[in-house]
């Protein structure tokens, strides 16, 4: 059985060690001393020397005792903001923890990791025969998936990655995601007095909003998105405006509705600006690259049997955001993403049910001893 006590006392304590992207250094080292207590071979990358942070990806492993896939679990260390100083509160009520209200809660991703450590305490404890494990805990997931593009994959040869980073509850099983582009605009109008001479004056946020009324966002189609969500420019209300910077995003299912969907978005910022005589800058970055998994791939299989073990049942979802899954896809490495039951993620009021914690532990465990 899993030992629920601890499982609990560990998230609590994950969740109050500040991590925000970047600077996961401090939970890092926590991580590394719990791995090596459980019997693991642990090492952290260069991934933090390329984007400048406090440390690498975790990378470990638990050597097998019997032949059979390779697993690979994985979660991020880092939260979004306002991520420090979290104070979780335990609603004995309804089971849950949430923070008190000033914070996130760090559900995304510390159940996750939480989940795997007692994961491997039990397979450990109660030597139940394996095969080698395998565990990355990145950096940086949130607003880039940077951990993951710059882990070091020489240190991965897992046949199977499981990512523990989805907020539906355990027995979902993520085998489908959008590619997202970052769309930068940067639009450069004429300044001019705005009571005195603002006729000769091109004013960037009018560009802009003609642009964007020209143009088709947010839900697309089923399998498309867009969305325009900063906005950044002016001096004074007495100056037409005379440069704007706008970072937008496309995401899909399907890359060749995104290619379109970005195009158009493009061409109209393009368009817009010649008619107004503005200069108008445009990168295109391909954040990620889509993946999904097939139904009856012997991965979904695997997780499933899990599931069923659990008397939970398994059913596959796609998803409309990005994560660690999509990366390890891209980069050879047959992943799902998983549901670990954190609710409102990214927002004050997120909240993970206590039992979706402990389920998310022995799914860990029962994957283990499927494989």
């Amino acid at each position: 059985m899993i030992n629920k006590q601890r499982l609990i006392n560990e998230f609590l304590e994950l969740v109050q060690i500040d991590s925000p992207s970047s600077k996961e250094g401090k939970v890092a080292q926590v991580l590394v001393e719990k791995l090596e207590a459980i019997g693991c071979e642990v090492s952290i990358d260069n991934a933090g020397e390329k984007v400048n942070g406090e440390t690498g990806n975790i990378i470990a492993k638990l050597k097998g005792n019997r032949p059979g896939k390779k697993l690979l679990f994985s979660s991020h260390m880092d939260t979004v903001s306002p991520g420090e100083g979290i104070k979780p509160i335990i609603d004995e009520a309804t089971g849950i923890i949430k923070s008190d209200g000033t914070t996130v809660l760090g559900s995304d991703d510390k159940a996750g990791i939480a989940a795997i450590l007692e994961a491997l305490r039990m397979i450990k404890e109660k030597d139940i025969d394996h095969a080698d494990i395998q565990v990355v805990f990145s950096i940086w997931e949130e607003g880039g998936l940077f951990g993951a593009k710059y882990l070091d994959y020489s240190k991965v040869d897992a046949d199977y990655a499981f990512v523990l980073d989805s907020g539906g509850a355990p027995g979902e099983i993520i085998i489908q995601a959008p590619a997202q582009d970052a769309i930068n605009v940067k639009i450069t109008g004429k300044p001019a007095h705005a009571g005195l001479q603002p006729e000769n004056g091109i004013s960037a946020i009018m560009v802009a909003s003609r642009a964007m009324e020209n143009m088709k966002l947010l839900r697309i189609d089923e399998e498309t998105t867009a969305n325009i969500g900063i906005i950044k420019g002016g001096i004074a209300t007495n100056i037409v405006m005379p440069e704007l910077e706008i970072a937008a995003e496309a995401r899909s299912l399907s890359e060749e509705k995104l290619d379109a969907q970005t195009n158009h978005m493009v061409e109209t910022f393009k368009k817009t600006a010649k008619e107004f005589g503005a200069k108008i800058d445009i990168e295109v970055n391909r954040a990620y690259a889509p993946f999904n998994v097939c139904e009856d791939d012997e991965i979904v299989k695997l997780a499933k049997k899990a599931f069923s073990n659990m008397n939970i049942e398994g059913h596959t979802a796609s998803t409309g955001g990005g994560s660690d899954t999509n990366i390890l896809n891209k980069n050879g490495v047959k992943a799902v993403n998983l549901g670990v039951g954190m609710k409102n993620a990214h927002t004050l009021e997120e909240y993970i049910a206590i039992e979706d914690i402990v389920n998310s532990a022995i799914m860990v465990k029962e994957i283990i001893k499927e494989a």
